[in-house]
């Protein structure tokens, strides 16, 4: 009776049209003044520890980092990189995208960010090279999902703080599911290209030229290595690594670059000061709910039920992706990851499940929640950027989204994808 009044008061609260942080806060509490769990201190209590967190940081710098560089020019320095990489095959263009948003991936963190630096870039040239519009659009809402799996990751940063996993060790494990799905969304691009004659640029790939377009952009390349090798090098700890992160950022973006203006940064702080809010006020509100979800033992509950069905390791993955799909389509990557990565890992590690494995598994099923919808937050990004209607882009990403579920059941079934750079830097 607990655990059905917790579940019906956190889905209506959650479809009521409040946002959700503060939905759970009313769940929460209208739960306590039914089953006391002691006084109401305990909401404050749990916000407050929830918060009072030094790997916690790291997301609103994380966050400015990827802002810096977006508007600090580094994007169009790594579309060009991606240009002389595969801009002459068949379809060129779209692999260009497809690479374009894996490097910036590995500087921002982020869909949106990704989908918004690169999409206002590549798809104008995509339809100026004779690419249909509502293809780029599809092409672009999708890839973005590359920005929260190629290190360094929010969502990556919000799964170690909530699981106690550690998240350099995450970091290093999104570098290969990464590109395993980079190089499944060029499949479908290349056979969409191919039938539809998209060509490339039909010049010959020139080493001497993608040396001088790697040069140029070799600031902004140098970001991922700064921070992963920072990390690993046991030079600084992820909260400091973001916070070299921003510092870099401004560096190379006022003062190399000199395209980042000071009336600029005021904008920039006050639209992330207001993101940075919403999560943490986010972060509390779930924290006490996870503390609810403990307390009714539901995770035990609900691994007897599983364990009921079947103890195959790889049947209840299943079950848990598919429930991960159907939660990325209704709920924000923040709000699933808080509230039901500690609840699935407490499920699935027990048949011996990684910890850091699973985490990219959760973080993989999210990125295809930015393209699914109702959430879906890729698309009507797209759709803003484009001008082509929500319908059309479904309809172009679904090659894409197809082409990411195949590469998501990889990563799921041979967890080495993901732990093999760990296993090689820890010998």
């Amino acid at each position: 009776m607990d655990i059905a009044l917790l579940v019906s008061l956190f889905l209506v609260f959650v479809f009521s049209s409040l946002p959700v942080a503060v939905a759970i806060g009313c769940a929460v509490i209208c739960f306590t003044l039914v089953y006391p769990m002691g006084n109401l201190s305990f909401v404050a209590q749990n916000m407050y520890s929830a918060l009072n967190s030094f790997p916690l940081m790291a997301v609103p710098f994380f966050m400015l980092t990827g802002t810096i560089m977006e508007v600090g020019g580094l994007s169009q320095r790594l579309v060009r990189v991606a240009n002389r990489l595969v801009g002459s095959a068949t379809s060129g263009l779209a692999m260009v995208t497809i690479v374009a948003c894996m490097f910036f991936g590995a500087i921002s963190g982020s869909a949106p960010a990704t989908v918004a630096a690169i999409g206002s870039i590549m798809v104008p040239q995509m339809v100026k090279h004779g690419y249909s519009r509502e293809f780029g659009a599809g092409l672009i809402a999708t890839s973005g999902g590359l920005g929260i799996i190629i290190p360094p990751s929010i969502p990556l940063v919000i799964y170690g703080i909530c699981t106690t996993t550690s998240i350099g060790d995450l970091f290093l494990a999104g570098i290969g599911p990464g590109i395993l799905i980079g190089l499944a969304l060029m499949i479908p691009a290349r056979l969409i290209g191919k039938k539809r004659g998209y060509s490339g640029t039909g010049e010959p790939f020139n080493a001497r030229e993608f040396a001088t377009a790697a040069w140029e952009a070799k600031y902004a390349l140098f970001v991922p290595v700064l921070i992963l090798g920072g990390i690993y090098g046991g030079i600084f700890t992820p909260t400091e690594a973001s916070i070299v992160g921003v510092v870099y950022a401004f560096a190379v973006s006022m003062f190399i670059y000199k395209e980042l203006k000071l009336n600029q940064l005021l904008k920039m702080f006050s639209t992330n000061a207001a993101l940075v809010g919403t999560i943490f006020l986010l972060f509390g509100t779930a924290n006490s709910l996870s503390f609810l979800v403990s307390a009714t033992d539901l995770p035990s509950r609900i691994s007897d039920v599983l364990y009921g069905i079947t103890s195959n390791k790889y049947v209840i993955l299943f079950i848990i992706n598919i429930f991960l799909l159907c939660l990325g389509m209704i709920m924000d990557t923040m709000s699933a990851n808080l509230i039901f990565s500690p609840l699935l890992l407490a499920i699935v590690q027990p048949l011996g499940v990684d910890p850091v494995h699973f985490g990219v598994v959760v973080t993989i099923n999210l990125a295809l929640g930015f393209v699914t919808p109702p959430m879906a937050t890729n698309l009507f990004l797209t759709s803003t950027l484009t001008g082509v209607p929500i319908g059309k882009i479904v309809k172009e990403s679904f090659p894409f989204i197809v082409a990411m579920l195949i590469a998501l059941a990889l990563v799921t079934l041979f967890p080495q994808i993901s732990l093999f750079p760990l296993q090689l830097c820890r010998g």
